[in-house]
């Protein structure tokens, strides 16, 4: 588009208020009377001067401060929906969410499931919200800063009659002499930590410009922390997961892709003592003893690289014991122990017995978290698992399911092969159960034994999204800070028709601007410019009661 050509030689952008070098106003038929729109300083801002094509349309969008309030609305609202029920990476890792959600909290339950909101903050939308929060913050701020920077850095020192004339500070005064009113004022600007520039016997004095940039390192900072909100959404950027071992057991960390497996050697729960006086209040309120410390004795492996996947032997990297705000940590992973299961079911052991010798044939014992399909009790005799369910319950439909994947209630359906049964026999068989649904058995299984074993629960944790958080959050600060305590002010003094002319200019605060002139100006003879809002507004109220 065409630039505007003031009568100072400088060539403004189209759509500019405010001539960026002279501060002449530019608008025709403009009323002369009313104060300058010093908001930018008057300079043309892309969203309101090129408004035709797509991405011209997409700009003044997003540059809209109405539009990214109702963003952040948007968000407001949709984190509120995620703090209804517990999001999915708070409720017990071994349940189904599906049937949690319905069963904890009923048809609203069921209802937050399906719609999405149990994984609400890592969902597509609300992502996109992020990201549409992010880029409305950013083309706003550009929209902005670089027009304002412009011309903060193009003004001169000597400004138009009708620039000085329509500030909200100004005042005319004639004085005997104005070169020492001048070298006075000029010194006590000094004083007051004013950067003063002179051109053709006039003066400007600016302090605090970089205040002006606060709303803008806020926007910065906050872009950073978005960024790091989104990264954590990003594969291998974040991990908050659960894991649970049995004692003697050795499992892949999750995250590490096979990488690095943990092993519970040993787990330890220490309680109070009873008979301790300092503890014995205590215990009995609580109804039962209280947990000293809990520990995983752990060890750590790594698995070697031969090239293959699933091959290659684990070596040891690190022994520690993982207690509460004691983790093992190892390259940006740490494992934290958050949780146990005392005497959980490990293994169960089975016996095919005729009913009516009493003679036993072999024995089963059964892994409870892997059982085998199918055991070879020898001499013709061998046993089916059906079905198993590890948390046994019955369904709405009175049919047999599984609450988790834990084995708190195991149920096996065996069916049992004799010689004297080649079709075999059906059985329901669990803890102090044993049933036969299709008819009486001439087999039944008999149990024998059961061994259990301590569970370590350890969270994973994994964050490289936090320097992004941490350097984000403290640009913020410094911004608001920045853009909080202290003012960009700006006092202008000019020799005009044997006058001096003073007007003065803030982004906030005029009291401390009035009060930073009328100190440089004492027994200098300059007489105290007004502050003409407040005089209009005086003006409008007399005139009303009158």
């Amino acid at each position: 588009m065409n630039k505007i050509k003031c009568e100072c030689g400088h060539d403004n952008p189209h759509g500019t208020l405010v001539c960026e070098s002279c501060g002449k106003p530019l608008q025709e038929g403009e009323d002369q009377k009313t104060l300058l729109n010093m908001r930018y300083e008057g300079v043309a801002r892309r969203s309101q001067t090129y408004t035709t094509t797509f991405i011209d349309k997409i700009w003044m969008f997003f540059s809209s401060v109405k539009v990214g309030i109702w963003i952040i609305v948007l968000l407001l609202v949709a984190s509120a929906l995620g703090t209804i029920y517990p999001q999915e990476m708070y409720i017990p890792p071994t349940v189904n969410p599906a049937e949690h959600y319905a069963a904890e909290y009923g048809i609203t339950g069921q209802l937050y499931y399906q719609l999405g909101f149990h994984n609400l903050y890592g969902s597509w939308w609300y992502m996109l919200l992020l990201a549409a929060l992010g880029i409305s913050i950013l083309i706003a701020s550009l929209d902005r800063f670089v027009p304002l920077y412009r011309a903060l850095k193009t003004q001169r020192v000597t400004r138009h009659q009708s620039f000085m004339k329509r500030q909200r500070v100004f005042g005319t005064s004639k004085v005997e002499d104005p070169d020492a009113a001048f070298t006075q004022v000029k010194e006590k600007l000094k004083d007051k930590k004013y950067r003063v520039s002179e051109e053709n016997g006039n003066l400007v004095a600016e302090k605090n410009r970089f205040a002006r940039w606060g709303p803008y390192v806020n926007h910065i900072g906050l872009i950073i922390f978005l960024i790091g909100c989104m990264l954590r959404y990003f594969p291998g950027m974040y991990i908050d997961d659960n894991m649970w071992i049995r004692e003697g057991d050795t499992v892949v960390v999750p995250g590490t892709e096979g990488r690095y497996h943990v092993k519970n050697e040993q787990f330890i729960i220490e309680l109070y003592d009873e008979d301790d006086e300092m503890y014995s209040e205590a215990i009995q309120r609580n109804g039962g003893p209280v947990v000293k410390t809990y520990q995983t004795d752990a060890i750590l492996y790594e698995q070697e690289d031969t090239g293959v996947v699933g091959e290659g032997e684990l070596v040891q990297v690190d022994e520690h014991y993982i207690r509460v705000n004691e983790p093992l940590s190892f390259d940006d992973f740490s494992l934290y122990q958050v949780s146990y299961r005392l005497n959980e079911l490990s293994t169960m052991s089975f016996t095919l017995e005729n009913k009516e010798t009493g003679e036993t044939f072999g024995r089963m014992d059964i892994n409870l978290l892997d059982p085998e399909p199918e055991y070879d009790l020898g001499d013709g005799y061998r046993v089916v698992v059906g079905q198993y369910f590890p948390d046994f319950h019955l369904d709405a439909n009175n049919e047999p399911a599984t609450q988790s994947s834990v084995p708190n209630n195991p149920v096996f359906i065996f069916t049992m092969y004799t010689p004297d049964t080649p079709e075999g026999e059906t059985s329901l068989v669990g803890i102090r159960q044993n049933l036969e649904p299709l008819g009486e058995n001439e087999y039944k299984m008999t149990f024998v034994d059961v061994e259990t074993k301590h569970v370590t629960g350890l969270t994973v944790r994994k964050d490289k999204t936090l320097p992004f958080l941490i350097v984000g959050g403290a640009i913020f600060m410094f911004g608001l800070v920045q853009g909080s305590y202290w003012a960009h002010r700006r006092i202008w003094l000019q020799r005009i028709n044997g006058e001096i002319w003073i007007a003065g200019h803030t982004n906030k605060n005029y009291l401390g601007l009035r009060k930073d002139i009328d100190y440089v100006i004492a027994d200098s003879g300059i007489a105290t410019p007004v502050d003409q809002l407040e005089e209009a507004e005086n003006s409008s109220q007399n005139s009303k009661h009158e």
